[in-house]
């Protein structure tokens, strides 16, 4: 093997590697959106990877916040899947405007019917309405998955490389990763900024094409590969 060939098959890894990282990522449970504003009704919808080859997902838990409790939470119906509100005594009495809350909801189960259990590649979208949004920076929503053989994953980490992140729901913080489009504009002028947070919006939501994308670079380098292992050395 020549050296354009080694050279061709580790840069090949490394981009299979940069792919297959963040792709991997993406497989977990989250909340879309993942922004409100305080006093509004959001209506968000937590999405449900199946991560097993061989089990298939049966219920999902979402536990919700009991020190900034949600005093209107409504679930819309998913055929195939029951889904059930479970109030709780809160741990201390919380004011909500001019009331004085003592219990709510804390959690809401949804349970799949015979058949409908969630398969190996599927995903699952549960929209829920909660409502109204505490004034304060963020409220994590950590969530359970059960599979069919009885194991239970938590989504409940919240440090940021976390293996398990649990879904966020940013208010007055900043989400992750965002970027101040003041010091865009400062830099570039209004439309710039406006441009560049369009852009910045579009690779961010589109992950799988920039992973096709990476792909089909990483086919392209496999094509050159092949091509120079089987080509024969020019006879002098």
């Amino acid at each position: 093997m020549n050296t354009f060939t080694k050279s061709a098959l580790a840069l090949a890894a490394g981009v299979s590697l940069a792919i297959a990282a963040p792709l991997a990522a993406l497989a977990h449970v989250s909340i879309d959106p993942g922004q409100a504003e305080p006093g509004d009704y959001a209506l968000i919808t937590v999405k449900v990877p199946n991560e097993s080859e061989t089990e298939k997902t049966n219920r999902v838990e979402l536990k919700l916040p009991t020190d900034t409790p949600f005093t209107s939470v409504r679930f819309v119906p998913v055929p195939g899947w029951d889904a059930e509100l479970v109030r709780s005594e809160l741990p201390e009495p919380v004011m909500v405007g001019e009331s004085e809350i003592t219990e709510a909801v804390t959690s809401i189960v949804w349970t799949a019917q015979p058949g409908s259990e969630l398969g190996d590649g599927a995903l699952l979208l549960l929209p829920v309405s909660l409502g109204p949004i505490p004034d304060v920076g963020s409220v994590v929503l950590t969530a359970e998955q059960t599979y069919t053989d009885g194991s239970v994953v938590s989504w409940s980490g919240t440090e940021e490389d976390a293996e398990k992140p649990a879904p966020v729901l940013f208010i007055t913080d900043e989400p992750v990763g965002h970027h101040d489009a003041t010091e865009t504009e400062d830099a570039h002028g209004d439309g710039d900024a406006m441009e560049s947070d369009h852009d910045a919006a579009s690779a961010s939501s589109d992950p799988v094409a920039r992973g096709l994308g990476i792909a089909g670079l990483v086919a392209g380098l496999g094509a050159i590969v092949v091509a120079f292992s089987f080509r024969r050395p020019t006879t002098k």
